[in-house]
């Protein structure tokens, strides 16, 4: 009813409304893009718009991801949701239950007769937004997954190589006392320390994050990151926050700042940090692999996506769904693919918009800038494929409260990670007791 409500009262506000505002169809997009990243989905919508005239998109930032998603819950219940809604990859299963909040985006292009392949997609990001039936259920967008930056003027000032990033764990060790040698004071630090040091880790060394193939397989999936490797890891790391050699900066993307003025000469985080870093940063950098464990068996093999993807609300008109899909292919051909991939350092989603960029010589100009698809083209496992769990925006909490207590010294890595195991199955089983898995 609210719905109805909601829609007879804007169709009443579009009567009083100039003729001029008529002829556009507008179709609202929350985001949480900031800073860089925020131009360039304004110049998306800008460039789509200007491209057309019988729709026009409007993007709005609406607070992080975690604060998006919260508001947009807020909206639908009070029957004013956007036509679309970026969600972090974190919120996919939550998304996916929620069932008759949503309209898959392959009926979306379905309905509206727009060319619309799966398959055309990077296998890996495709796979992660596809119910079991085969139907893609939210758009791919802002993909990405983790990669290693280094400051190469900072390496040459600790007498380290420019030409080439630490490859292994106790590489990164030694590059850090190096540049602490050298008087830098921040050698080391992660962002989206949860992400990078727990859930990328797993798929980069081929250990279970959770089990049912990391939660694709079934709600009643489990965590397993109390592993023996995933103990020896946050007890590495935990050595080196002792030495002065690793310095935590805080949750999400905040220690990226850190990065981009100098502080720190490494860094753990999004290969959409990219264009951040290409445009303020003051110094020669470089984009490499994560480093691994060279004694463990098939490491390195695959990263998982991080990022985000663009989810369409239920309840809207058809010509309003009409516009959606018409943005939805405005934004997925390979020259507008290609050139966000070049710009943000996000991932190009399509193999076609992958061969555009290679083929206009942008990786052999930018060494480094297909670190982020090479690491995701490889062959994926049961336990490198990607991580869907309910309640995993919680999950994500727990971890980050749980690892600054082993960066502040209250817990050990083996204390740590067993509370992230037994609190995050708790949200597991509440979540699957919910929607009955």
């Amino acid at each position: 009813m609210k719905n109805r409500l909601s829609a007879f009262a804007f169709a009443a506000l579009g009567l009083c409304a100039p003729l001029a505002s008529q002829a556009q169809t507008e179709i609202q997009w929350w985001h949480s893009m900031t800073a860089v990243n925020g131009e360039w989905v304004n110049d998306l919508a800008k460039q789509f718009n200007e491209s057309q005239k019988e729709y026009k998109v409007v993007p709005t930032f609406k607070g992080t991801y975690d604060e998006s998603m919260t508001a947009s819950i807020a909206a639908f219940r009070a029957g004013n949701a956007p036509h679309i809604l970026q969600v972090f990859e974190v919120g996919t299963a939550t998304m996916q239950a929620s069932k008759g909040a949503i309209v898959p985006v392959g009926k979306i292009m379905q309905d509206a007769g727009e060319k619309f392949d799966p398959k055309a997609y990077i296998p890996a990001v495709a796979g992660y937004y596809t119910a079991p039936n085969g139907q893609m259920l939210s758009f791919p967008f802002n993909s990405s997954t983790t990669i290693f930056y280094f400051n190469k003027d900072a390496f040459k000032a600790a007498g380290l190589p420019t030409d080439k990033a630490p490859v292994t764990w106790p590489e990164v060790v030694n590059a850090a006392a190096k540049l602490k040698a050298s008087g830098h004071k921040c050698p080391f630090t992660t962002a989206w320390q949860n992400w990078t040091q727990v859930e990328s880790f797993s798929a980069w060394h081929n250990v279970e994050f959770a089990t049912k193939a990391n939660g694709l397989q079934g709600m009643d999936a489990r965590l397993k990151v109390d592993s023996p490797l995933h103990v020896r890891h946050i007890e590495n790391l935990a050595n080196m926050a002792k030495q002065g050699l690793f310095v935590y900066k805080g949750r999400g993307n905040v220690p990226e700042a850190s990065f981009v003025s100098g502080e720190c000469a490494m860094i753990n985080t999004s290969s959409g940090f990219y264009g951040n870093v290409a445009k303020n940063a003051k110094f020669a950098y470089g984009l490499a692999p994560l480093p691994y464990y060279q004694d463990v068996p098939g490491a390195p093999q695959n990263t998982v996506i991080g990022g985000a993807s663009l989810w369409v609300m239920s309840g809207k008109k058809p010509a309003e769904y009409k516009g959606v899909a018409k943005f939805f292919s405005f934004i997925s051909t390979p020259e507008v693919q290609s050139a966000s991939h070049k710009r943000t350092g996000y991932l190009p989603v399509t193999m076609a918009s992958y061969d555009l960029t290679e083929k206009s010589g942008f990786y052999k100009q930018n060494p480094g800038t297909d670190v982020a698809v090479t690491q995701m083209i490889r062959k994926v496992t049961d336990k490198s494929r990607g991580i869907r769990l309910g309640n995993y925006v919680q999950i994500r909490a727990i971890e980050d409260e749980e690892l600054e207590q082993v960066w502040n010294g209250k817990k050990t890595a083996k204390e740590a990670l067993e509370s992230i195991v037994k609190r995050g199955n708790e949200q597991l089983e509440r979540f699957q007791k919910a929607n009955k898995g």
